[in-house]
């Protein structure tokens, strides 16, 4: 955010009055107005708490995009007559690692998650780009109100294209979920705990619990789960990395699910991987807690005797010393290039697909950066991908889901790279459609 004010002074007392926010274009005296009933006498000055300088999206719908000139005019209107406003964003930048946020509608179902690029269609681009007409109408406006001198535009941050990385299966989820899992920190209970209550506040969380099978199927139901559940089954006696998936239940669509029953000489073993796909950060259920949050039962039986595995991605630098598994080679391309726009169509990322599992699995890629050359910012295109976590030089770059849109490639400013070797790894939650 940015504060811009006039050459107007508060008085000492700001930082203890009330502030006001409205939609931009809003004519804002009135708001004005009605602000200073919640101040003491002559000391309310003018100020919009956030000016809205574009808007956030969320996953599954359009860019969200705000017109330049209505902007410039609408925040006049306030500078002009000695009103202050913070711009929010001036930057909106990326939500790194699991810190996006999301939003609710009437009901704590209607939730929709923020893309990982927080772009907002600020004036001042996700990379820092400021040669747009937005950033040129609001700076104009603020020189003309304000008298703050105009200086020449600093040149765009440059970026360069690395390439097609072939990514390449190193292992399945289940195969190494130990290892990312601290087993000091499994929680063991009779009922599912949240997340909160196990300490895993952001990513994944992996239930565990027993139940017998019976019939030909089961139907499992977990009536509140947030935020989105892989449901896996497997013999309690076999290996724990012999999984079936059986499907996916999600916070804003069904609650139930068919599972097969397995043909085993001990219980059937139910694992249930949930993420947490993002806080609420404002409005009614802003204090919303994640993953299973109700009882979970098949066939209208309650499970009891739950495990739960927090899962760290801290120690996904370890990831490379895990063989590739050759039974099932899933070699993907993605792109490396200096823009993430609509743009880039990928029309030369290629798949090699022998196989066709649903469990989460992890890849594992190289690309190189010549020594004399100067490291910058890049984008990576998951074009063709579904769903997962990504992962720079074991820096969390964010999530993608180009499958659902409309974001397909996530930032990556040139700190977390070098010269030299860079690795580029994924957890992909979902199999891409091939």
């Amino acid at each position: 955010m940015l504060l811009v004010l006039p050459s107007y002074q508060f008085p000492n007392s700001y930082n203890s009055s009330a502030a006001v926010d409205f939609s931009t274009g809003d004519d804002p005296w009135p708001i004005f107005r009605l602000q200073k009933k919640y101040n003491l006498p002559g000391k309310s000055a003018p100020l919009s708490a956030e000016f809205y300088t574009g808007w956030l999206t969320h996953w599954g719908e359009s860019i969200a995009t705000t017109d330049a000139s209505s902007t410039a005019k609408a925040l006049k209107s306030i500078l002009c007559r000695n009103g202050s406003a913070v711009l929010y964003m001036a930057h909106g930048g990326t939500n790194f690692g699991f810190y996006n946020g999301a939003n609710t509608g009437q009901t704590e179902y209607e939730y929709k998650a923020d893309l990982t690029s927080y772009d907002y269609d600020a004036p001042i681009k996700e990379h820092g780009d400021v040669h747009n007409p937005k950033y040129k109408a609001l700076r104009r406006v603020i020189h003309e109100c304000t008298g703050t001198p105009l200086h020449p535009l600093p040149a765009d941050i440059e970026r360069a294209s690395y390439g097609l990385v072939k990514l390449q299966k190193v292992a399945s989820f289940f195969d190494i979920f130990d290892k990312i899992c601290d087993p000091l920190k499994v929680a063991v209970s009779e009922q599912p705990l949240s997340m909160e209550l196990t300490g895993q506040m952001f990513g994944f969380l992996l239930y565990v619990s027993e139940y017998q099978g019976k019939g030909p199927y089961s139907i499992l139901s977990i009536p509140k789960v947030h935020d989105r559940a892989q449901v896996f089954v497997s013999c309690s006696l076999d290996d724990v990395r012999n999984q079936i998936y059986a499907g996916v239940i999600e916070r804003w669509s069904s609650k139930t699910l068919q599972i097969p029953t397995l043909n085993c000489s001990s219980n059937i073993r139910l694992s249930i991987l949930v993420e947490n796909m993002g806080r609420v950060n404002y409005g009614p259920y802003i204090f919303d807690q994640k993953g299973i949050l109700s009882t979970v039962e098949i066939d209208g039986v309650t499970l009891h005797h739950w495990k739960m595995y927090p899962l760290s991605f801290n120690l996904l630098e370890n990831l490379s010393k895990f063989q590739p598994i050759q039974q099932i080679t899933d070699a993907r391309a993605s792109k490396v290039s200096s823009h993430g726009g609509s743009q880039n169509k990928l029309r030369d990322l290629s798949f090699y697909l022998n196989g066709k599992s649903e469990e989460p699995e992890f890849y594992e890629g190289h690309f190189h950066i010549d020594s004399n050359s100067t490291v910058k910012d890049t984008f990576i295109s998951f074009r063709g991908w579904n769903k997962g976590v990504a992962f720079v030089n074991n820096f969390n770059i964010g999530r993608f889901w180009p499958v659902m849109g409309p974001q397909c490639a996530l930032y990556v400013p040139a700190p977390i790279l070098r010269s030299g070797d860079n690795i580029v790894g994924n957890l992909r939650t979902a199999r891409s459609k091939s």
